[in-house]
């Protein structure tokens, strides 16, 4: 008995979080970026970061998104990343898997020396509803310009209007 009712809660699931990928609806996603588990390849250090991503569906399964966020290094560390991109997602399954892509100006703050350049990144997650409009998405990333290369986890709560 307790097999069916898991199996009918799944797929009421289910057939909610396709009502959510729709054409016209609005997506808001904060996120924590890194988690402490993110790499650099240029400063050799761990780096924790938030990401704020909000757009809307323009067809269905398929969302543009504008993005903005921040990176700071473990330990005081020296390089703090500000950036600006937009991107889209698209969602394969109606249950929420989603592959992402993202064009970002990112702004370098080395302390006495900035720097501004271009990036491109991927992510792989998985949109959980918790609701009908709320979901916990975790996600790989990966984010890449012509000096550095960054490969990290994220979590994030997605809320669907």
């Amino acid at each position: 008995m307790k097999k069916i009712v898991i199996l009918l809660c799944l797929l009421a699931g289910v057939v909610s979080a396709h009502a959510q990928f729709e054409k016209g609806k609005w997506l808001v996603n904060p996120s924590a970026t890194g988690l402490g588990l993110s790499y650099d390849t240029q400063t050799d250090k761990a780096a924790f970061g938030l990401d704020v991503n909000g757009g809307a569906f323009v067809a269905d399964n398929l969302a543009l998104l504008i993005r903005g966020g921040l990176s700071f290094n473990e330990a005081g560390g020296d390089t703090d990343v500000y950036s600006l991109g937009v991107g889209g997602r698209y969602y394969f399954s109606q249950v929420g898997v989603y592959l992402g892509a993202n064009v970002n100006v990112d702004r370098y703050d080395w302390g006495r020396y900035d720097d501004t350049k271009f990036s491109f990144g991927m992510e792989a997650g998985y949109a959980f509803f918790l609701s009908k409009t709320v979901t916990l998405e975790p996600a790989v990333y990966w984010n890449i310009n012509g000096d550095r290369s960054k490969l990290g986890l994220k979590l994030g709560f997605g809320l669907y209007f």
